[in-house]
C-alpha cells in the first residue's frame, strides 16, 4: 500500500490518482470506482443457473414488415457506431485490426464506410458513422479515414475515445507497477465503456442535439452488421429502450455470451461465459435450453440513456467482468492482475422494456482468428455494389488451420498469399506447415496432415 505524508493510500485511491493525472474524465473515474468496490466486497459477477430462466418467444427480423418509408424515417434519426478498439493482437497485430485487408485493395474500414455511404445515398439519409477508438487504434484509424472526406456529418467527428484504467494487481488490488513497459499498466475497461465514453466525449449530446434518436451499435470487426433500414424501423417501431441481436445457437455456440431471463424480475440478463459458475457450465452451453447467442449487435435510445445517465450520475450499473490476466499478456509469468471490465450488451438489464430479436446468421460474421479470416477473403463470401457481405452457400465450410504456423498475419499471408477457392468445400483442416500457390481449389472435406516438413499445395491444384 502506498502511503503519503497524511497516512497510508489504498489501491482505489492510488488507482484514482494515475486515472487523474492521465487525464481520464472524472464520471469515467466514478464508473471505475464503483466496480471497484465491487471487486473489494469480493463481487465476481457470476449468474447461476438456477436464478435464470432461457429466453423464448422474441421478435424475428425475417417477419418484419414494414412500409418502406417507415424505414426510412427511422434510418433519418439512427446513428451507427462502430466498436474499433481492439489491436488484433491475438493475431500478432499492433495496430486496429480494421485495417486488414478483406479483399484486394478494401480494408475492414473500407467496407464499413462503404456500407454506409451506400446507405446514405440509397435512403437519402445523413446516416452519421462513429468509431469508439482506443488510444492505440485512433491515428491509424483516422488516417486511413481521411480518403472519405464526405463521411464526417454535421458537427459529429468520426471517432470517439474509449477510456482507460489500471491494471490491479490480483494480490492486493493496486495498481501495478511496470517499469519495463509503463503501457501495460493501463488497459482498456471492456466495451461496457461505451455509454461513459459517448457521454464524457460530448457525443451523446451532440448526437441528441442534432435530432438523432437511435443508434446502432456492432463490433467493427464483424462485416455482417451492416446498417439495415428494416432493423432500423423495427427498433423506432418497437418502442423499447434497447434492444440485442441474438442467433440461433449450434452445437459449436458454446462460448460467448447469451440471453437469458433473471428469475426475480423477469428483466433480460447477459451473461457472459467468464459469468457462468463451472458447475453451471454444461448447462449454459446446450443450446437446446438456451437457444441464443447475444451477437454483440445491439440497439439503443438515446434519450433514455441520456435521462438514465442523469439519474444514476453517470455510473449505469452494469454488471462487474473480473478478468485474470499477467500485467505482460506476452509473459505468462509476469505479475498476476486483475482487469475490471463490463459488457455493452449487460445493459440489457439496466433498461425497462428492454428486449431481443433473432436475426439470420449473416449479420454474425466477426474474424477473431486466421480461420475466420480466410473464409472472409475467399470465394464463400462476396462484396455487392453496396459493400454488404453475403455467403454464396448454404452452409459455411468450417476451417481449421494449425495454430503452430497460422495464427498471426505475418505466418497466415505467407502461407496462404492467395485464398484458396471454398465455394465447394464442407471443411478444411490443415495440421503441419503448408504453404499455398494461386488458384487452389478445395471441394468436399479436406485435411492436410502435418509431414514434419514444409510442404507446398502447387497452383491450380484441387484438393479433395
Amino acid at each position: 500500500m502506498a502511503t503519503t505524508e497524511g497516512g497510508p493510500v489504498s489501491g482505489l485511491q492510488e488507482a484514482q490518482r494515475r486515472m487523474h493525472d492521465g487525464g481520464v474524465p472524472q464520471r469515467a473515474i466514478d464508473v471505475f470506482s464503483a466496480f471497484y468496490d465491487q471487486l473489494e466486497q469480493g463481487a465476481t459477477g457470476m449468474i447461476p443457473e438456477s436464478e435464470v430462466d432461457p429466453l423464448v418467444d422474441i421478435d424475428r427480423a425475417d417477419q418484419i414488415e414494414l412500409s418502406d418509408e417507415a424505414c426510412r424515417e427511422a434510418a433519418a434519426v439512427t446513428a451507427v457506431i462502430k466498436l474499433n478498439g481492439g489491436l488484433g493482437t491475438s493475431m500478432g497485430l499492433d495496430r486496429a485490426k480494421t485495417l486488414l485487408p478483406v479483399r484486394d485493395d478494401l480494408t475492414f474500414l473500407d467496407v464499413i464506410a462503404g456500407q454506409v455511404l451506400s446507405l446514405r445515398d440509397e435512403l437519402d439519409v445523413r446516416l452519421p458513422l462513429l468509431f469508439m477508438n482506443s488510444f492505440r487504434t485512433r491515428d491509424d484509424t483516422l488516417a486511413a479515414l481521411q480518403r472519405y472526406d464526405t463521411l464526417p456529418v454535421g458537427g459529429l467527428p468520426v471517432d470517439f475515445l474509449q477510456n482507460r484504467e489500471p491494471k490491479l494487481r490480483a494480490d492486493d488490488l493496486a495498481p501495478v507497477d511496470w517499469p519495463a513497459d509503463p503501457s501495460l499498466e493501463w488497459c482498456p475497461p471492456g466495451h461496457g465503456d461505451l455509454y461513459t465514453a459517448l457521454d464524457v466525449s460530448g457525443i451523446l449530446d451532440t448526437l441528441l442535439a442534432e435530432g438523432y434518436r437511435y443508434a446502432t451499435v456492432s463490433n467493427a470487426d464483424n462485416l455482417g452488421a451492416a446498417p439495415d433500414a428494416r432493423m432500423m424501423g423495427w427498433f423506432a417501431a418497437s418502442g423499447a429502450p434497447y434492444a440485442a441481436e441474438v442467433c440461433r445457437r449450434t452445437p459449436a455456440d458454446v462460448k460467448g455470451g447469451h440471453i437469458v431471463v433473471r428469475k426475480s424480475d423477469g428483466r433480460l440478463v447477459l451473461r457472459e461465459t467468464a459469468q457462468t459458475p463451472d458447475p453451471d457450465a454444461a448447462a449454459a452451453a446446450d443450446p437446446d435450453r438456451h437457444r441464443y447467442f447475444h451477437t454483440n449487435n445491439l440497439w439503443f435510445d438515446l434519450q433514455v440513456v441520456r435521462r438514465t445517465l442523469d439519474e444514476r450520475e453517470g455510473v449505469l450499473g452494469l454488471p462487474l467482468i473480473r478478468n485474470a490476466k499477467t500485467v505482460d499478456p506476452t509473459d505468462p509469468t509476469s505479475t498476476k492482475v486483475v482487469q475490471i471490465e463490463s459488457a455493452m450488451g449487460a445493459a440489457v438489464e439496466v433498461f425497462d422494456g428492454a428486449t431481443a430479436i433473432e436475426v439470420d446468421r449473416s449479420r454474425f460474421l466477426p474474424v477473431k482468428t486466421t480461420n475466420d479470416l480466410l473464409l472472409l477473403r475467399s470465394d464463400v463470401y462476396e462484396i455487392g455494389d453496396d459493400f454488404r457481405v453475403r455467403s454464396r452457400v448454404a452452409s459455411v465450410p468450417l476451417v481449421g488451420l494449425d495454430r503452430r504456423h497460422f495464427t498471426t498475419i505475418s505466418d497466415f499471408d505467407a502461407r496462404l498469399p492467395s485464398p484458396p477457392s471454398l465455394v465447394e468445400a464442407r471443411s478444411l483442416r490443415v495440421e503441419g506447415d503448408w504453404h499455398f500457390g494461386p488458384d487452389v481449389v478445395v471441394r468436399g472435406d479436406v485435411s492436410l496432415d502435418d509431414t514434419g516438413e514444409a510442404q507446398t499445395v502447387a497452383a491450380g491444384t484441387t484438393l479433395g
